[in-house]
């Protein structure tokens, strides 16, 4: 393992618009506890392991695999996903901080086994500050080679033991934030009939439409996959749109769960949903278009809050604890916490997000 870094060449070529501000940290807030920068060239492994805060315990939190732009794109990244995953481990209680981590996807993979091995030295070498599972383009295979070279890995299925793919708890914790905000914020008993938008019908997109679609909703929904949106047209029923009109179409409820900024200043004149909850990671380009989603009367339930069953789900398996109804049972309460989020909305007159990101931060200490 060779830990090596083109920043500086990326830095004088990156555009402008595109560099974070700070190599240790996201602006206005306090350092990263530790950013590793990973390669290996034998397999083409090009990693970013950031850990933002183990005030609560281990940093806990998925590798994502992504063709990025640029090298300063992964790392922006890399550094605001881990820092969603301590407010998101923080809100959910559990004993543990908040890390991420990307690999940058190779033009053409060599190994893919031998690479994710390479990825778990580089996990491995953070000696436990650090425990990694699936995201975005990674699976539990992926985590399954990784146990040659690392300890500190969950999301694996294992024999006489829960475990595995945590896609399904993700799915169910957004399906009950969903149906307690239409309950809250719609004034509506049931799912039945209610219009939602999914964009993005991934491992937890899709897991999330079959729930809608047992529950009665009707379902508009977008990928880039055409095969994934005709299956959801034959099996669910679903109405299909383009990927450039799914965030404005004419619905109840949006529900974006494919990759993150895609609530911004561009999207949100557009939407015609009253109640955005979605699987998706930072799904608010900026802060301050959680403001421009109230001014608009959107009520946002922040991703971090309700996608937060995966990780519920691997690190009890992690812990040795899990067991599926005891997790499902778990992953359930988020629906109260959404009810509690918006409680806290109404006494402080803020956003949603605001009132979420102060909420979690509050809780960055040591559980006890």
């Amino acid at each position: 393992m060779n830990a090596v870094s083109d920043l500086a060449r990326a830095l004088q070529t990156a555009p402008t618009a595109s560099l974070p501000s700070s190599l240790f940290g996201l602006p206005d807030q306090k350092p990263h506890e530790r950013v590793l920068l990973a390669a290996d060239e034998e397999t083409g492994l090009k990693a970013i392991l950031a850990v933002h805060s183990t005030a609560r315990g281990p940093a806990f939190g998925g590798c994502r695999f992504w063709s990025y732009d640029n090298e300063l794109a992964a790392l922006n990244d890399a550094l605001r996903l881990s820092q969603g995953m301590s407010l998101k481990n923080a809100l959910a209680n559990l004993p543990f901080g908040g890390g991420k981590a990307v690999i940058l996807k190779p033009a053409a993979i060599k190994d893919r086994t031998a690479l994710f091995a390479a990825f778990g030295r580089a996990v491995q070498s953070l000696a436990g500050a650090y425990i990694t599972a699936e995201d975005v383009g990674t699976t539990t295979a992926d985590m399954l080679g990784m146990q040659a070279t690392t300890q500190y890995v969950s999301g694996i299925p294992r024999a006489g033991a829960f475990g595995g793919d945590p896609s399904p708890k993700t799915a169910y914790g957004v399906f009950v934030s969903i149906e307690r905000g239409v309950k809250l914020v719609l004034g509506r008993d049931s799912l039945e009939g209610v219009r939602v938008a999914l964009q993005g019908l991934g491992a937890v997109g899709w897991h999330l439409a079959e729930y809608l679609h047992k529950a009665g909703a009707k379902l508009v929904v977008a990928d880039v996959d055409a095969a994934k949106v005709q299956r959801a047209q034959e099996q669910l029923g679903a109405q299909a749109v383009g990927i450039n009109e799914i965030l404005s179409a004419d619905v109840d409820v949006l529900a974006p769960c494919a990759l993150g900024a895609s609530l911004n200043i561009q999207s949100i004149p557009t939407l015609q949903a009253k109640l955005i909850a979605g699987a998706a990671n930072n799904q608010l380009a900026t802060a301050a278009d959680g403001d421009a989603l109230q001014a608009r009367g959107i009520t946002y339930l922040p991703d971090y809050l309700v996608n937060a069953g995966g990780i519920i789900s691997v690190a009890r398996e992690y812990r040795g604890e899990g067991e599926e109804n005891a997790v499902m049972a778990e992953v359930a309460l988020i629906a109260n916490r959404v009810a509690e989020l918006l409680d806290r909305v109404k006494s402080e007159g803020s956003t949603p997000g605001r009132v979420a990101d102060a909420w979690a931060r509050s809780l960055l200490v040591k559980p006890s």
